[in-house]
């Protein structure tokens, strides 16, 4: 029986790259494989057997004492702590193969090194650029960045890249600066997992080898979404209220296009997003947090999903979370979202922080005839449940680990029917 051990920050549904570790354990788990998985301590962990091995918790929003602060510099380095809990939890659980998703400051690449010394094939999936930009987003205020590609890692600190604060942006640049130079990352991964083609060129310009680049997507289980191609009467945006994600921008063209908006999400951006929403007028309106089945119903209902982000997107869940309830997506063209919108058939692309011309979109398909929008979220859900799934996704990662000389052993997996009168997606 294969062993696959799985390593992030959190053991629990925190963000998009938390869904795909908790995902990617379940699915070779449910193939037969043995499994385990190590992450941080924290509160809200899904329980483990594996947890005695879990890394102390470290968390930047928490206080600190001074002495604790000057341990938690030491961790986001280099984690002697998080090698020592790897290597006892690897004596346990020889693996076959490594799969790691966000470890960065929390596990740090000490665990790679335990790894690479026990000659087991690593992988890392790359679900943003940290491997690459120390501040993961290529973002600072002033926008999209790429200065420290040249190798002068002082830009982190000169525009506070981090958190928008000094001694946390110095403690990063300090960090990513040992890791380039030892090569901590690229040294240790065998392979390193894009899931947009934008990011693998990404990587690629940062001077990743393409050998070391495998190019594998997403999926999504389109069965677990109930579509409903009927166009509602508003646009819908859900997510972080945060600067990169371009709301601002959408707020401005909704107005401007008089079309009706609804947006669901939080973040720090909110309250300066509503002020502006009053400033500009229209019919806007915001959610607050929403999920579950209330989440899907406002997606099903609206006419389309509006994705206007301003920084390098990889390959946004929401996009295929939408074309699985049968709904188009307008997308900004930037980062990994033109791989994923087909202009004219699922949706709309248009020039990312352009409010005119996002404005124009908004106008266009508010007075598109319904059938047309219809058509679109049907091509939209077919698209992705013929594109997007599930058994691409297993079948291309077992093909890189078998190409790391990682032994198959479990069962096919079968595919799944799709009964949507019983779901609630």
């Amino acid at each position: 029986m294969s062993r696959l051990l799985s390593l992030n920050t959190y053991n629990y549904r925190r963000g998009g790259s938390d869904v795909v570790f908790v995902e990617h354990d379940a699915m070779f788990r449910a193939r037969g494989w043995d499994t385990a998985v190590m992450t941080m301590h924290h509160p809200k962990n899904e329980a483990s057997p594996w947890s005695r091995f879990f890394a102390d918790e470290i968390e930047f929003g928490h206080e600190y004492g001074m002495l604790d602060k000057l341990a938690m510099a030491g961790k986001v380095i280099y984690s002697s702590e998080a090698k020592r809990k790897i290597a006892a939890l690897l004596d346990e659980f020889p693996a076959d193969v490594a799969h790691a998703h966000c470890i960065y400051h929390h596990l740090s690449p000490s665990v790679l090194v335990e790894l690479k010394q026990r000659g087991i094939p690593t992988v890392m999936t790359a679900h943003d650029l940290k491997l690459a930009c120390p501040a993961y987003k290529m973002l600072n205020r002033g926008g999209v960045c790429e200065k420290c590609r040249s190798g002068n890692l002082l830009h982190v600190v000169a525009n506070r890249c981090i958190r928008d604060s000094l001694p946390v942006s110095a403690l990063i640049m300090v960090e990513s600066a040992v890791h380039k130079s030892l090569g901590l990352y690229r040294r240790n991964l065998d392979r390193v997992v894009a899931p947009s083609q934008f990011y693998k060129r990404k990587l690629m310009e940062w001077g990743w080898p393409e050998q070391q680049l495998a190019y594998i997507p997403n999926y999504v289980d389109a069965a677990a979404y109930t579509a409903c191609y009927e166009p509602g009467d508003y646009f819908f945006y859900f997510g972080r209220l945060a600067m990169e994600k371009g709301v601002a921008t959408l707020i401005r063209a909704a107005a401007q296009a008089k079309v009706k908006l609804r947006i669901a999400g939080t973040g720090p951006e909110g309250d300066a997003l509503k002020a502006l929403a009053a400033e500009v007028g229209g019919d806007i309106e915001f959610l607050g947090f929403v999920s579950g089945e209330p989440l899907w119903k406002w997606v099903r209902e609206a006419r389309a999903i509006v994705l206007p982000s301003e920084w390098y997107e990889n390959a946004p869940m929401s996009v295929l979370e939408a074309y699985g309830s049968g709904k188009p997506v307008i997308g900004a063209r930037i980062g990994g979202i033109p791989e994923m919108v087909r202009e004219g058939e699922t949706g709309a692309l248009f020039e990312s922080g352009k409010v005119d011309e996002l404005a124009d979109l908004l106008r266009k398909f508010a007075e598109m005839p319904d059938s047309v929008v219809a058509e679109m979220g049907k091509t939209a859900r077919e698209y992705v449940a013929r594109t997007y799934t599930a058994e691409r996704y297993l079948r291309e990662m077992l093909a890189l680990y078998a190409s790391l000389g990682v032994k198959l052993d479990g069962p096919d997996e079968g595919g799944r029917g799709d009964d949507c009168a019983n779901r609630s997606r």
